[in-house]
């Protein structure tokens, strides 16, 4: 290594983390706008011969807003208000109130007082999600940059992503059908955990919602939608609407309704969380269920939400990554064990055609 090549090895390892510390207070927008442009990709491909170019990501994004954004709103903004009556005692609850108490205070061995344990809880809510009126000002501006920061990017994105990627291709220190392959085996996994998380969540929210109506929990359209967004995490996202359900089940004198969705909850719903996610990730992704596990929790910890997409496929890509190492090397051993070997392509060239250059790659990648 020469002092030219040495000194901009140093320049990309500085910039790159000068690049890194910048966008590490928005890290989570950013992978989440990749997510979402990914996701959205194969219909830009779609929709782009007809509505152009540019219009097409903007159509796009105004539809994901519709059918993502505007429903999490509402159910935040439900549960709060249900919450708010509850504990304000403006809310005709469908058992009485009083018999409720007694019930959980018997069980329990001490005083339930229902409103003034639902605006503690509020409280505590509050307290953990703003604070103080500073820093809830401050996560406020926060969500909005990150959000306009997801709308530009997603838009740019769909717009010059392949770009990107052959870009990505041509630069990468290796040669081109070696850096296709590895860049179509990331694709086949990122698809497999993006398509396999969102399908086993609709699958689990909707088979625990029949169970809600089936044993007559109240709003049970609206607790479906929650556990489909909650199915997004694995073993504990049902759980936390069905078991509740059932302790309300008894709660309200309806003890055999309450077995039935508890025996439900751990039978049917637990199964699909059990050997659908696993069989689903596993096929698509080619993943191991246990590595799709620790890269959920890992990656909810690490960044956050954005973390139950992004820790799988950061994994993933690790695997394909070493994968693709490993089949190089050893074509490359083969090579130079055997000087007359072909090449990994398995063709040999002919060398009177003209030679292309061209380093694109196939564009419909992710769909």
């Amino acid at each position: 290594m020469n002092k030219q090549q040495a000194f901009l090895l140093l320049l990309i390892g500085a910039s790159a983390a000068l690049s890194l510390l910048i966008l590490v207070p928005f890290l989570e927008y950013v992978l989440g706008a990749v997510i979402l442009a990914y996701m959205l990709h194969p219909a830009h491909l779609r929709l782009k011969p007809h509505l152009g170019e540019r219009l097409s990501p903007v159509v796009l994004i105004l539809a994901s807003a519709v059918i993502v954004v505007l429903p999490l709103i509402y159910i935040l903004l439900a549960f709060w208000r249900d919450l708010n009556q509850l504990a304000s005692g403006t809310r005709d609850l469908p058992f009485d109130v009083a018999e409720t108490e007694a019930r959980l205070s018997e069980l329990l061995d001490t005083d339930v007082d229902l409103g003034q344990e639902t605006g503690t809880l509020l409280e505590e809510l509050a307290d953990i999600l703003f604070g103080s009126v500073s820093e809830a000002f401050a996560m406020l501006l926060e969500v909005s940059i990150g959000f306009a920061l997801v709308l530009f990017l997603v838009y740019y994105i769909l717009l010059d992503g392949d770009g990107f990627v052959a870009w990505s291709v041509s630069v990468a220190p290796m040669p081109d059908p070696v850096a296709e392959r590895l860049v179509e085996q990331i694709d086949h996994t990122i698809w497999g955990v993006i398509s396999g998380h969102i399908f086993v969540a609709v699958l689990q929210g909707i088979v625990a919602g029949v169970g809600l109506a089936a044993a007559g929990v109240p709003n049970y359209v609206f607790w479906t939608f929650v556990m489909i967004v909650l199915s997004l995490l694995p073993l504990i996202g049902a759980f936390l609407v069905w078991a509740p359900a059932s302790v309300y089940l008894f709660a309200i004198d309806q003890p055999e309704w309450g077995v039935f969705l508890a025996v439900y909850g751990i039978t049917v719903v637990s199964l699909i969380d059990n050997y659908a996610r696993p069989i689903v990730i596993d096929r698509e992704a080619n993943l191991n269920p246990g590595i799709v596990l620790i890269g959920v929790f890992g990656g909810v910890y690490t960044i956050g939400f954005t973390g139950l997409f992004v820790g799988p496929i950061v994994l993933g890509v690790l695997a394909a990554t070493l994968t693709a190492f490993r089949e190089e090397y050893d074509r490359m051993g083969t090579t130079e064990s055997d000087p007359n070997a072909l090449p990994s392509t398995g063709a040999v060239e002919d060398p009177g055609e003209p030679q292309s250059d061209d380093r694109s790659i196939n564009p419909e990648l992710g769909s």
